[in-house]
């Protein structure tokens, strides 16, 4: 029996520490009941876009508050844009913005200042969800 592939998770961020954050807070795993994941972190948004375009991503984490180019904005682009798109998790600026993430189409959202337990929580609650769609081979 063989391990399953690593789920690949996109990450948006023009801040190094909250890029930081949310790789320490998922590990190599978020959850023991979901696959591994294996992050590629980006800082621009054509960068973020190239990666898409180029397909394999199960989940995108985008931070709401990067600039000059908002995980929001990127979220409902993407949502527009890209041809079967990844479910979406925006790192909101407060949890009062939660109408924000709605707005942009994100299938989730995670506040700042970035609660590790939370975000790994929301991110396995998400992976499993993906996993129960792909039928076992």
């Amino acid at each position: 029996m063989t391990a399953p592939e690593p789920m690949k998770l996109l990450l948006y961020s023009d801040d190094r520490t909250t890029r930081e954050q949310v790789r320490m807070a998922l590990g190599r795993r978020p959850a023991a009941d979901v696959p591994e994941v294996e992050l590629f972190e980006c800082a621009t948004v054509p960068a973020a876009l190239k990666r898409l375009d180029a397909g394999g991503v199960d989940l995108a984490i985008l931070d709401g508050e990067s600039a000059p180019y908002g995980g929001l904005g990127l979220a409902r682009q993407i949502k527009d844009e890209v041809y079967q798109a990844p479910p979406v998790l925006v790192l909101i600026g407060r949890p009062q913005d939660a109408w924000l993430a709605t707005w942009s189409r994100a299938e989730a959202a995670v506040p700042h200042p970035l609660d590790p337990i939370e975000l790994a929580q929301a991110v396995a609650k998400m992976l499993r969800t993906l996993s129960a769609r792909v039928p076992a081979p």
